[in-house]
Parts: structure tokens; C-alpha cells; sequence
């Protein structure tokens, strides 16, 4: 499809006198093109059509009708049959009363399309340049940002089910690509094993018969991939997506070698960050966050939050469900940066604060305000015996004091083994320590020696996280702080009106694009409340709460 740009002519006259007679006191839909105008002209999205074949459906349109799904809840299907049936919305869209709209399936190749041209941003992005012309959003001030989990649109499997599921979509595949080409590999057996949809129940009881069920699995995979690999198979089989997922899966979940095919041990296993954990979604990850674990994604939300102006959602982020918080400060920061919307102020939980992270948002001008992270000795854990604050550094002599009255004897520097970060190794003398009446409270002795060790950030890092340590202490820093919790509500409203915590999509670029649209809807919403001074929504309080609080 080609792209010819269609200039606004308004609104037609009919369409306005109808509307205008149906909905006296308008309608959401109605008021965004009476104040924002058209927002999404066709040239911001002429990088995704080609300049010759058949004319395509306005991309502007299509974007907004993508919008609209989200801040109405509706499929596809529905969004196409409201653009033919609701007069409000064709008054937003600029068309006649008699327009026919379009097939949904243009709303799966639109998508397809920004995602391959890389404009996933640009509904949100001309959202905010709008309302940043109509002084609606501002650099500076206070924004904040948490985080959801996502469930991805497939089932939870254990292991068990995954090996079982991703050898049936496999042979489903190859059932319809090459028909002729399977029945002459396998047997009656295999429409038995299969044939239907493995779920745990079905599964043998016990753990050897369970156990012979998972080998034989395992044997018959390799059976198919090797015969799909075979140099008489025709090439292109192997190209198929469930026989690549198949391979994939097979190489982490599965031992081959002289004594058979067997399972991986957990500790054999992949990374979380690269083990799959479905067929039919490559891009879900089994993630956990504060005891709950789920298959899918998480999305992570940045709002403003300044009392005497609208809270927009500036940026919002998805990634798999195993990607920590903290990795995400700095991708956010630099999107903001990329928008001209960095905060003077960014308000968070202490999972996206660390050391680095307070230093790195201070040069670029900007306060990180959250929790410092918890001091992670076992000593602080157990609230038994000496943390790293009860020690004395000098690092003018690169030397410690501990709690004994103790100076060590050896400073040297190293990376973390995990992470790479740079850390201060400090160890104290075992003639020192072997006497101390107090080394039943102090640091375990590090391997292959006898002193006690502790170890520290670099000075600029461990000043700049005692510092909070130290501030969120006071009163003034609650304060300040207490404005976090707003950040619950937008999470909420986004779960509510756009469903966000369970995607429509099965990977991860079209789920992160429907969150962008997502976040759009919900800006467009709240502008809408801003303009007709609707006031916030306040914090759901239970009845037996309600009746403490009186009495």
C-alpha cells in the first residue's frame, strides 16, 4: 500500500450539526478534536508506506481508532464497526456521516507496520508535543515511575507441559506445512501422545512413570529434528518457526549423550533472561517480584505528578518479566532526556535506585528521589552483629577501623564478580581478630583466610548512598517522598480502563506498542478531566476502614 497525505479539511458540516445536536455536552471523543485538533497528521507516519501501489487507509486515522481501543477496551472488530456506527467518533476522525470505515484487519497490519518501521512512540510523542504547545506539560518538576507485572496471552506451563506443548505445536506445523512429507515419518502412536493439547493432569502419576513420560518426549524430539535436518528433507522445513522453537527448546531443556536423552538439572539449565517458556510466545519470561511469580512481561509507567497541572504519562517502557527495575532508571532517563522532559525531581521505589544511579542522576541535573537499597551483609539481613555503617573508613590512608577499634592491614580494589561493579576490598590482620571478644558479631572470614574482610563501594558511591540512607531517615524526606504513592492509582486507572496487565499480543514489540497506545488513551482521558475540571479519583477506602476512621 502506498501513502498519499490527506490534508484536514475540518470537520464536515453534517457531521457537525448532528453531533452537535445528538451530544449537546459532548462527548470525550468530541472534546479532544475541539481542543487538540487533529493530532496525528499522515506524514508522521510516512516512513511505514511505500510511495506507489494502491492508497492506503489514512495512518492517521488508523492511529487514532488504535488509541481509541485502548480507552474504550475494544477488539479489533469492534473498533472498526464503531468508526462506521458512532457519529462522535467519525467527528473526531473528520469524516462524513456515510463513511464506511474499514476491514480490521488493517488495525493487525498497521501495527505491523510501526513496529517494523520502528514508529512504535509515535502516537505518544505527538500527544506530548501537543499538549506541550498548548502549556499543558513542562520540563522540570517532579515525575515519578513504577512498574507492573504483565501476563503474556498464553497459558503457565511447567516443564512437563512446555516439552509436551512445544513438540505438539511442532508436529501441528509440519502437519500442515508438509502433510505428505510427516505421515510417512511417524506412527499412530504419536496422534495418541500429541494429538491433544498436554496438560498436567493427563500426566502419568509418579514420579519414574513421570519421568520415562519426559524421556520419551525428549527421544522423539530429537527423532523429528533430526529428520527434519536430514539432508533428503526439504530445506525450507527447518526454516519453520515451531521446528526452530523446538530445536531452541530441546538444546536447553535436554541432555544427549552416550547414556541417552535425560532431563537438564536446575542448575544445567539456561538463564532465566534466555530460557523460553512457551511455543507460541518466545519473547515471555517467567519473572517473580515480591513473592508472586507470572509468565509474560513488565511495564514500567513515568507520569508527572505536580498538583496545579494534568498528570501525563511521559513514557512508558516494557520489557520481559526477568529485566530488574534498576536497569531501567537509566533507559528512562534518556528517553526523557530525548523528549526535552527531563524532571527536576524523579520520585521512585528502591528497586530502581542504586549507588551509581543517585550519582548518575545528580550530573545530569536531576534528583533521584527513593529509598536507598537496604544494606545487603548478612548481619544487616539478620539485624545480628556489625553492618558496613559500623565501620570507619579513612580514605585518605585507604584504611578501616572496625567496631573493635581495629585497622586493617590491606585495601585493594576489584570488580564485582556478578555485576562488574568496582568495590573496595578492606581485610584486618588474623592476630587482631582471632582474640577479639567480639568477632562472634562481626564479618565472616573470606575464603582462604583468617582475618575478617568487609567490603565497600568507592568513596563518591558510598557517600552518595549514605546520604539517603541518612535523609530518608527524616521527616522533611517522607514528606517529599509521600507523593510516590500517587503512582499506584495511574497503575490502577491503566489496569481498569486499557487492561493493561495482560497483553493481547503474543511477543514482545506488539505488546510494547499496545502499552504505547495504551498510555496515549490514558493521556487523552485525562486531559479530557483536566479540561471539564473533573477532580482525581481518590483512594478506594473499605467500609470497616470507613467506619474506624469516624469513629
Amino acid at each position: 500500500m502506498s501513502l498519499e497525505p490527506r490534508v484536514d479539511q475540518g470537520v464536515p458540516e453534517l457531521t457537525v450539526r448532528v453531533v452537535r445536536a445528538a451530544f449537546p455536552r459532548g462527548t470525550l471523543v468530541v472534546r479532544i478534536r475541539e481542543v487538540l485538533g487533529p493530532l496525528f497528521a499522515d506524514e508522521a507516519f510516512a516512513g511505514a508506506f511505500a510511495v506507489r501501489g494502491r492508497p492506503a487507509v489514512s495512518p492517521g486515522a488508523l492511529a487514532l481508532v488504535s488509541v481509541l481501543q485502548y480507552a474504550e477496551g475494544l477488539t479489533d472488530r469492534q473498533a472498526a464497526d464503531q468508526v462506521r456506527a458512532r457519529m462522535d467518533w467519525k467527528f473526531l476522525l473528520g469524516l462524513e456521516l456515510d463513511d464506511p470505515g474499514f476491514d480490521a484487519s488493517v488495525l493487525s497490519l498497521f501495527r505491523s507496520r510501526l513496529i517494523g518501521h520502528g514508529l512504535e512512540q509515535t502516537t505518544l510523542e505527538l500527544v506530548l508535543e501537543r499538549l506541550r504547545g498548548l502549556d499543558l506539560l513542562t520540563a522540570g518538576g517532579r515525575q515519578r515511575t513504577d512498574s507492573t507485572h504483565v501476563l503474556a496471552a498464553v497459558r503457565t506451563l511447567n516443564r512437563m507441559e512446555f516439552v509436551g506443548e512445544t513438540l505438539r505445536a511442532a508436529l501441528e506445523a509440519l502437519a500442515v506445512a508438509a502433510p505428505t512429507w510427516l505421515s510417512g515419518l511417524v506412527t499412530a502412536d504419536w496422534a495418541e501422545r500429541y494429538g491433544p493439547r498436554v496438560d498436567d493432569y493427563r500426566f502419568p502419576k509418579g514420579e519414574e512413570v513421570r519421568e520415562h513420560w519426559s524421556g520419551q518426549v525428549g527421544r522423539d524430539g530429537f527423532f523429528l529434528l533430526e529428520a527434519v535436518h536430514a539432508p533428503e528433507a526439504p530445506g525450507w522445513l527447518r526454516e519453520i518457526e515451531a521446528v526452530q522453537v523446538l530445536r531452541v527448546s530441546w538444546v536447553q531443556q535436554y541432555h544427549r549423550d552416550e547414556r541417552g536423552v535425560r532431563w537438564r538439572e536446575g542448575k544445567d539449565l539456561p538463564p532465566v533472561h534466555h530460557r523460553l517458556c512457551s511455543p507460541y510466545d518466545t519473547d515471555a519470561r517467567y519473572g517473580i517480584k515480591r513473592g508472586s511469580g507470572w509468565t509474560g512481561y513488565k511495564a514500567h509507567l513515568t507520569e508527572t505528578c505536580e498538583p496545579d497541572a494534568p498528570h501525563v504519562i511521559t513514557q512508558v517502557a516494557t520489557t520481559d518479566a526477568v529485566v530488574a527495575d534498576t536497569e531501567m532508571t537509566e533507559p528512562v532517563h534518556h528517553t526523557l532526556a530525548e523528549r526535552e522532559l527531563l524532571p527536576n525531581v524523579h520520585v521512585v521505589d528502591a528497586g530502581y535506585t542504586t549507588a551509581a544511579l543517585f550519582l548518575a542522576a545528580t550530573e545530569q541535573g536531576m534528583e533521584l528521589l527513593g529509598p536507598a537499597p537496604h544494606d545487603s551483609s548478612p548481619q544487616s539481613r539478620q539485624n545480628q552483629g556489625f553492618s558496613r555503617a559500623d565501620f570507619a573508613i579513612d580514605w585518605e590512608t585507604e584504611s578501616a577501623v572496625c567496631p573493635a577499634g581495629h585497622r586493617s592491614f590491606e585495601w585493594w580494589e576489584q570488580k564485582h564478580h556478578r555485576n562488574g561493579t568496582p568495590v573496595l576490598k578492606v581485610f584486618f590482620s588474623a592476630e587482631r581478630c582471632r582474640p577479639c571478644p567480639k568477632q562472634a558479631l562481626c564479618t565472616k572470614p573470606p575464603s582462604g583466610r583468617r582475618g575478617r574482610g568487609i567490603t565497600f563501594l568507592p568513596r563518591e558511591r558510598y557517600e552518595a548512598l549514605e546520604a539517603v540512607r541518612r535523609a530518608q531517615d527524616t521527616d522533611e524526606w517522607k514528606a517529599r517522598y509521600a507523593i510516590r504513592a500517587g503512582v499506584e492509582g495511574t497503575i490502577s486507572q491503566a489496569v481498569r480502563v486499557t487492561g493493561l496487565r495482560r497483553t493481547r499480543y503474543r511477543n514482545l514489540p506488539t505488546t510494547r506498542l499496545g502499552h504505547v497506545f495504551a498510555a496515549t488513551a490514558l493521556n487523552l482521558i485525562r486531559i479530557d478531566r483536566w479540561l471539564t475540571g473533573t477532580p482525581l479519583g481518590g483512594t478506594r477506602t473499605s467500609r470497616l476502614e470507613a467506619l474506624i476512621l469516624v469513629a
